[in-house]
């Protein structure tokens, strides 16, 4: 069973994490042989605040 965990700095729209879900499936499904019905997706929106590149939070850019 694919479980993937998508964690993105900031936030998606409804639409968007669907669109990401749907191609991400289909992909598992056509490359890896993987039923749509096996593939689960959690999407983990954190603050900038939360995110550092290079010694610096992405909030204080």
């Amino acid at each position: 069973m694919p479980y993937v965990n998508i964690r993105i700095a900031g936030t998606l729209s409804r639409e968007q994490k669907a669109k990401i879900a749907e191609e991400i499936t289909d992909t598992l499904e056509r490359i890896a042989l993987k039923p749509k019905s096996y593939t689960y997706i959690a999407f983990d929106e954190l603050p900038d605040e939360n995110w550092a590149i290079a010694g610096k939070l992405l909030d204080e850019a």
